[in-house]
């Protein structure tokens, strides 16, 4: 499995972002269990941003809710996060998250990660 994170820059308070995860490994991006973006702030513990479960269900941290999107794209093996209404306290390292319940690829996988900045 292997994750391809991309998008992130200096943007400032206000702005928007959208980060993408290309996804490659078995099958295809629809049979992970779970995608989710991370978020690693300096100093701080790597936490969950938001989170696309099969099926479609998703899930978002409080601090994120109303302002990020999370979304996938099946046809192009991609995840997507829009960040809108972006806060100095959003800035931090991205990271995006493959999660299988089951088979042989069962376990997390990490992207590389994206930074983030958003400037006040």
């Amino acid at each position: 499995v292997q994750l391809q994170a991309s998008g992130g820059g200096l943007v400032q308070a206000g702005g928007s972002l959208r980060l993408s995860c290309a996804y490659s490994g078995p099958g295809t991006i629809f049979s992970v269990n779970v995608m989710g973006w991370y978020r690693q702030a300096p100093g701080k513990q790597r936490e969950l941003v938001a989170r696309i479960i099969t099926g479609g269900n998703t899930n978002y941290a409080d601090s994120v809710k109303g302002r990020f999107t999370i979304s996938r794209d099946n046809a192009k093996n991609t995840v997507y996060l829009q960040m809108n209404s972006l806060k100095p306290e959003d800035t931090g390292v991205y990271y995006c998250n493959a999660n299988f319940w089951g088979g042989v690829a069962r376990g997390d996988y990490w992207g590389q990660g994206t930074l983030v900045t958003v400037s006040s």
